[in-house]
């Protein structure tokens, strides 16, 4: 099968709010500890060094939220988690620098943001401060199309990326995550995020050749760039997934391919999601990268596909003919063994992957619900699902708890747990605490890790120092290190802060 451009339609390439406030005026913080303010004089300051700085109460509510599912909890009660001072826009590189060394200076927080798709928090300014707007970073965009390499600003949303690398150089990203077009490059890069396709082509880590960094105290700096280099450790993967508390990205360096040219489908049903990840396994091991293998139990399967019992595995693969039909005959000689199901799956799959509606229709209706994704090695996995599945089955409120596996790799993949719930009003926030709790937990127990592509931010912060373990220290270090008055994104990775407690949870 020919591969199809299947981008879809432009998204509207600025911020998209999760949920309406019903006053973004008059919102409240839920968060109050160690609020700075940011006085007119200050304001002025800033006002000489950016091009656009905010202090309207609507626009500062709307900037300080993402897509935190409890965070949309508390919109309903118009409150958002926490609310900035003044939101600032810088136009440039050199305009962030300056920003950032005058609140160095100051010893005012700063909370770097952009599309705001996060759903962890990361995005929240805890303390007041400045919130940093980078959306207008977005007018760089240069591609070598003989070495496949782009150099693109943070700014620029990623369906408009793609829809540009596609229709003007034939080349494609690769990274193709569900909030594609409520997302940006910097957002990927500072969260350590993964597309759907990342199989084929590799979380976002994998993709990025180097960053150009605003520190704290307004230092611009460049890292790598070259195809591979042995000048010491790699400085770029210091700031790939540092949520802005390390630096803020002012410019990246990505990783591209050839568009696809080619595409084939498959599906398949399995009495056991162990006998689903087992299948995963073997054709990760034989080498093939199939774009798509996704495996879901039985309750998420028949949920979206009416598949009654079976654990179902969706395959696509997509790229040069020689190399799709490879990887399929792969495929086909691992499942020969399984039930074969309708192509037609993987297509319900593609029509509906990039839709974010429902969860503020079940929000808006009182249930809790959330997504929690992990990564695990394919010894640990078996029982990571069982364990992470009955502990969050176990909460008091559980109405349903489910898994699917979405991204593979030679030695492990992603398992992505999703629960609802409904509890008494007053009692969502620790119904929702202690499904984290206990989910979290569990995997780390049974040896997964903390997070797969969605990072820390504020909800997954007081589980780091688990984590993390001894390692732990080293982080702390790197963080006084780059950023020593902590101005950085404060209250985030349980890191020391030194404007007081984020208070949540």
């Amino acid at each position: 099968m020919t591969a199809a451009h299947g981008l879809g339609a432009l998204g509207p390439g600025v911020p998209t709010a999760p949920i309406a406030l019903p006053d973004p005026a008059a919102a409240s913080a839920r968060l109050t500890a160690g609020f700075v303010e940011v006085d007119e004089a200050m304001q002025a300051r800033l006002a000489e060094v950016c091009s656009s700085v905010s202090v309207a109460a609507a626009e500062r509510a709307e900037a300080s939220r993402d897509w935190w599912p409890l965070a949309m909890i508390w919109a309903l009660d118009n409150q958002v988690a926490g609310r900035a001072a003044v939101v600032v826009r810088p136009g440039s590189a050199a305009e962030v620098a300056s920003v950032l060394a005058l609140c160095d200076q100051h010893s005012i927080p700063v909370t770097p943001a952009a599309g705001r798709s996060g759903v962890c928090g990361a995005s929240v300014p805890v303390h007041g401060g400045v919130l940093l707007d980078l959306c207008d970073l977005d007018g760089h965009f240069e591609v070598d199309e003989t070495s496949l390499v782009l150099d693109v600003a943070p700014g620029v949303f990623g369906d408009h990326l793609e829809h540009r690398l596609r229709d003007d150089h034939g080349a494609t990203l690769g990274h193709w995550p569900q909030s594609v077009a409520l997302s940006t490059v910097g957002g990927w890069i500072a969260c350590r995020g993964a597309g759907q396709l990342s199989t084929r082509y590799g979380k976002i880590e994998d993709m990025v050749l180097g960053l150009d960094v605003a520190l704290a105290d307004g230092t611009l700096i460049s890292t790598g760039g070259a195809p591979r280099a042995a000048v010491g450790p790699d400085l770029t993967q210091i700031f790939v997934g540092s949520e802005g508390t390390l630096g803020v990205i002012t410019g990246a360096r990505l990783r591209l391919h050839p568009a696809p040219t080619h595409e084939r489908r498959a599906a398949f049903g399995f009495a056991s999601f162990a006998d689903g990840l087992e299948v995963c396994r073997q054709i990760m091991h034989r080498g093939a990268r199939p774009a798509v293998l996704r495996l879901y139990d039985a309750a998420e399967a028949n949920r979206s596909y009416s598949t009654g019992d079976r654990h179902v595995v969706l395959v696509l693969d997509e790229g040069d003919e020689v190399m799709v039909d490879a990887t399929m005959q792969v495929v086909e000689e691992v499942c020969a063994h399984a039930e074969r199901l309708d192509d037609a799956l993987v297509g319900q799959w593609l029509d509906h992957r990039n839709e974010v509606s429902a969860l503020e229709g079940l929000i808006s209706k009182g249930f809790v619900v959330d997504t929690m994704e992990i990564a695990a090695s394919w010894a640990a996995l078996p029982a990571i699902y069982q364990a992470g599945v009955d502990a969050i089955g176990s909460v008091p409120g559980t109405l349903s708890a489910t898994a699917h596996q979405s991204h593979s790799y030679p030695d492990g993949a992603c398992l992505y747990f999703t629960f609802a719930g409904r509890t008494e009003p007053d009692q969502r926030e620790a119904y929702y605490r202690a499904a984290w709790d206990a989910g979290t937990h569990a995997v780390l127990d049974h040896g997964g890790a903390l997070s797969h592509h969605h990072g820390v931010g504020l909800n997954r912060s007081r589980f780091v120092p688990r984590a993390l373990g001894e390692a732990f220290g080293v982080l702390q270090s790197m963080k006084h290190a780059l950023d020593p008055n902590g101005i950085l994104n404060p209250g985030k990775f349980g890191l020391a802060d030194p404007f007081g407690s984020p208070e949540w949870p």
